[in-house]
């Protein structure tokens, strides 16, 4: 399973995102998610995908893509 997918498989199960609205452009917000709902999505992508995330600044203004690129940087790294 890609990146994308697996960010999109946490969305639509650990907060009841709709598949559909889960797109590159989205910001976070739109998905409503405020910054508590960004800290529970970190912690679940670090343990899903066991990577480090500590360091990457993401706010509910950043898109989907962003938070995609985001976590294939520290999954490449």
């Amino acid at each position: 399973m890609s990146t994308s997918e697996e960010i999109s498989t946490l969305l639509v199960t650990k907060f009841g995102t709709d598949p559909e609205a889960i797109r590159p452009d989205v910001p976070l917000h739109r998905l409503r998610l405020d910054s508590l709902a960004l800290e529970e999505l970190r912690l679940h992508i670090e343990d899903r995908l066991d990577v480090d995330l500590e360091d990457v600044a993401l706010t509910s203004r950043d898109t989907v893509g962003r938070l995609v690129e985001a976590v294939q940087g520290k999954v490449a790294a």
